[in-house]
C-alpha cells in the first residue's frame, strides 16, 4: 500500500527550504504569513535578533470587527493593509516575503499584494 505524506508535513517541508534560502535583518525583515482553516496571521521578523517587531492577525478585536468572515481572500486583503500600515508606522519599508511553504495564489497572494499597494516593496 502507498504512503500519502499529510499535506501539512509537506508545508513544513517547502517552508523549511525557503527558511534556508533567506533570513530577515534589520534593514530588510523577513514578512511571515500563516494560514489556519480559520484565521491568518502576519508578523514582521527581525531574525538577527529573534523578535517580532510587527503583528497582525483575523483574530484581533479592531481587525475582526471590520471583516464579515475572516478566512476569505478580502480578509486577506485587508490584514496586508493593517500590518503594512503597522510597518510603515514603525520605520519598516522592505521586507523579505515570507509565504510560510503555502501556495503562492489565493489568499496568500492577496495579502502580498495589499501589502505592497500599502507602500511596502518586496
Amino acid at each position: 500500500m502507498i504512503k500519502k505524506e499529510s499535506r501539512s508535513d509537506i508545508r513544513a517541508k517547502k517552508h523549511s527550504r525557503i527558511r534556508n534560502r533567506f533570513s530577515g535583518n534589520a534593514t530588510r525583515p523577513r514578512l511571515a504569513v500563516f494560514r489556519s482553516n480559520n484565521h491568518m496571521y502576519a508578523q514582521i521578523i527581525d531574525d538577527t535578533v529573534g523578535k517580532t517587531v510587527v503583528s497582525a492577525s483575523t483574530l484581533q478585536k479592531d481587525v475582526k470587527a471590520n471583516l464579515e468572515k475572516t478566512n476569505d481572500v478580502a480578509a486577506a486583503a485587508y490584514l496586508g493593509e493593517v500590518i503594512a500600515k503597522k510597518a510603515l508606522d514603525t520605520g519598516i519599508k522592505e521586507v523579505v516575503f515570507d509565504r510560510g511553504g503555502f501556495i503562492y495564489q489565493g489568499k496568500i497572494k492577496a495579502l502580498a499584494e495589499a501589502a505592497r499597494q500599502a507602500g511596502l516593496s518586496f
